[in-house]
């Protein structure tokens, strides 16, 4: 039986997990609402961009227009880190995660563009690997959108079980 803890995996990975416990990224820039809520073994997490933690915005754009599926899977790979920080700012530790139970995303594309699944995987793929495949990869719906706050290409909304 493998005992490796998830903060071990990730540290195995080489990941850098932004630190949200000195203010929240989104708090400044994106108007009224809180990082996350729980009710009884669940964690809804807000929605969170592939912004810096100082709330630059990276990937700016539009797919079908000018960002490439390649930059999208990146941006939600990045989104997929800082949805990790939000987790761990919730409940303290990752190890706390029973599993991921579903990841909302939103890409913001024109009309035309086909692909938003493609990109919606740099997110999710990224939770297999924190994870595992048995409590990382939950249900997930993608939305193609005209737009996001600060014009952010990729956003993900998440709803994590958490461990008793």
């Amino acid at each position: 039986m493998n005992t490796t803890s998830i903060e071990d995996r990730v540290r195995e990975l080489g990941l850098e997990i932004p630190d949200f416990s000195k203010g929240y990224y989104g708090a400044d820039t994106y108007g009224s609402m809180k990082p996350h809520h729980i009710t009884g073994n669940v964690l809804y997490l807000s929605g969170h961009t592939p912004d810096t933690v100082d709330g630059q915005v990276r990937f700016p754009g539009r797919f079908g227009q000018n960002l490439s599926v390649e930059e999208g899977y990146a941006a939600a790979r990045l989104t997929a880190l800082n949805c990790l920080g939000g987790i761990r700012l919730a409940l303290g530790s990752l190890d706390r995660v029973e599993s991921i139970i579903r990841s909302l995303c939103f890409v913001t594309s024109t009309p035309d563009f086909a692909d938003v699944h493609k990109v919606s995987s740099g997110s999710t793929d990224l939770f297999v690997e924190v994870f595992g495949p048995e409590i990382g990869l939950g249900g997930r719906a993608t939305i193609g959108v005209v737009s996001l706050a600060g014009g952010s290409c990729f956003e993900n909304w998440v709803t994590v079980e958490i461990k008793k």
